[in-house]
């Protein structure tokens, strides 16, 4: 588990999972702000949300990011530089053919959509060209699916629980699944930045 990024980065992926609860948006707007455009990795997000209600996220941050972000179907393709979200209410799958699922199964730590289905999905659909993170939130989801990343062969990130409003789940992601590293927003930002960008 590292603090800083090393001068020299480099990591084969395809796709980014982030999983974010309590303070997620607000994070969430600091991640992924600065982020290039276009931003060739695929970007899926599950942002714990109560039940019953529609969700304006991908439109919220569509405008704010000026770039493609949409609420993910079933059945649907992950598409390279397609920032999605999971939908409320749903659990939110990658299958191995990389399209995406919706499970209506009971929720995972009072959670549905859970961060944990969705990055055990990722991990089994991408294995080592996964990356993987773990923001901000109240409970321990999350925990468990980053551990999977990690087994995986994926990257496996957490932002600093000093830094985080809620850092439960932080803490827990560390405590499960030793991460590769434990950065503030603008360091995960940093490295986001890398990914997308030639070796």
């Amino acid at each position: 588990m590292k603090r800083r990024l090393p001068a020299r980065f480099h990591h084969d992926a395809d796709l980014v999972a982030i999983g974010a609860s309590a303070g997620g948006i607000d994070a969430l707007f600091h991640l992924l702000a600065d982020l290039p455009a276009p931003y060739p990795l695929a970007v899926v997000t599950v942002l714990h949300l109560p039940e019953g209600r529609e969700s304006s996220l991908a439109g919220v941050f569509s405008r704010r990011l000026e770039r493609e972000v949409r609420e993910a179907q079933a059945h649907e393709p992950v598409e390279p530089g397609v920032f999605y979200f999971a939908p409320p209410g749903y659990h939110l799958l990658v299958d191995s053919d990389r399209t995406f699922s919706l499970s209506c199964d009971p929720p995972v730590l009072f959670s549905r959509p859970s961060i944990d289905v969705l990055l055990e999905s990722v991990a089994d659909a991408y294995s080592d060209r996964a990356v993987a993170l773990v923001l901000t939130g109240a409970n321990t989801d999350g925990a468990h699916g980053l551990h999977r990343i990690k087994q995986a062969g994926g990257l496996a990130l957490v932002q600093d629980p000093l830094e985080a409003p809620y850092p439960a789940m932080p803490h827990a992601a560390i405590a499960a699944a030793n991460p590769d590293y434990v950065l503030p927003l603008a360091g995960l930002r940093s490295l986001l930045e890398r990914l997308g960008s030639p070796a």
